[in-house]
């Protein structure tokens, strides 16, 4: 403040009057050397330098501790190593399978099912060969694929198996149609899974065959008696199916949905059906199951020549003319088209599924 003062009354009074000129320039001076930061400021001047870099100092790490880290002493981590920490906590919970070779990928799944056909296939010809039961009984695998290879060269084997096939399709079909609407209908109505889901879970555990000799009395020997018998055995499974899937579903997916604006067959497109589809998939599944043998049932007793001739009906003429290759070769080949249709159809659209939904690491 004293050559602050100074310097005022200098700069107002002459030099040759005030006999304080000399020291009030050599203040002067003193002033401007510590306003430009050389070392001969005065004690007050330097205090306030000192005082003022070290605020400055002090902004400038407190600016910076507060830019790096929200705790003492503790670096705030940038978006890219949050992206990384996060990267690798999803690693932890996937399994990384490498990629083989598709020859060898092959061989790992089909050579246990091979290997056990063999064995099978083995057993049965030591059965035959210690004569377990007379020959004209229990034939050999041979005399089987011989009996086959006559259907064959007939020309008629695919066309039993294009019988039953195309009929077991479109039962199935419209049994998926009318039991995705009812198993919708007893999911969302309480009255009416009150009144019909115990019905259609008995429905379920009554064998098909039973439903033949009603569904004879009612259409008489047609492909409508095959049909409904079909229908009658798929259609409970199917609907139990996307019963059980919406039951499982989570109420906040059903709340989201209806804040977004999924109502009604939006709702149902967009937010049910997706949520509900492994348990309405294992419906499906079932439900193919159930028809296949309702169908083979029906064929078995509902068996006229102008409806054809199915896997079924093959069965029963064999069993007629008691040619047991006949009928081994019958029953092979429904078990040939029941795991066909699986592996071929629902094992890859089962395997897609809980891949989406990352319930199945992809090799």
């Amino acid at each position: 403040m004293a050559s602050t003062e100074t310097t005022t009354s200098s700069a107002t009074g002459k030099p040759g009057d005030d006999p304080t000129g000399p020291s009030t320039a050599q203040a002067t001076g003193t002033t401007d050397d510590s306003t430009d930061g050389s070392p001969g400021g005065s004690p007050a001047e330097a205090a306030v330098g000192t005082t003022a870099e070290s605020a400055g100092a002090g902004a400038e790490s407190s600016s910076g501790a507060s830019a790096d880290a929200p705790a003492a002493g503790e670096p705030r981590p940038a978006a890219g190593d949050l992206a990384g920490l996060e990267a690798g906590l999803d690693a932890l919970d996937s399994t990384v399978v490498a990629r083989q070779p598709w020859l060898r990928t092959v061989l790992s799944k089909a050579f246990p099912p091979l290997i056990a056909i063999v064995i099978v296939l083995g057993l049965w010809q030591l059965a035959y060969h210690f004569q377990l039961k007379p020959h004209y009984l229990l034939p050999s695998p041979l005399d089987v694929f011989r009996s086959l290879q006559q259907k064959w060269l007939e020309g008629t084997l695919l066309s039993f198996v294009w019988t039953s096939v195309s009929r077991g399709a479109l039962g199935f079909l419209a049994s998926v149609a009318i039991g995705t609407v009812l198993g919708l209908i007893v999911a969302r109505v309480k009255l009416v899974r009150a009144a019909i889901g115990p019905i259609l879970s008995g429905l379920q555990s009554l064998p098909s065959v039973a439903w033949v000799p009603a569904a004879i009395i009612w259409f008489g020997l047609s492909d409508a008696t095959i049909y409904a018998v079909v229908l009658l055995g798929a259609v409970p499974s199917i609907a139990n199916g996307l019963v059980s899937g919406v039951d499982q579903i989570s109420p906040l997916y059903l709340r989201a949905g209806r804040t977004i604006g999924a109502n009604g067959l939006a709702g149902v497109r967009h937010v049910l059906l997706p949520a509900a589809l492994p348990g309405y998939l294992a419906g499906l599944k079932q439900g193919w199951a159930f028809s296949w043998r309702s169908l083979m049932a029906a064929e078995l007793i509902v068996n006229a020549p102008d409806l054809g001739t199915g896997l079924g009906q093959l069965l029963e003429q064999g069993r007629e003319l008691q040619d047991m290759s006949w009928v081994l070769a019958a029953i092979l080949l429904i078990l040939i088209v029941g795991i066909g249709i699986e592996l071929l159809i629902f094992a890859p659209i089962e395997r897609r599924v809980l891949r989406s939904r990352g319930l199945l690491v992809k090799s």
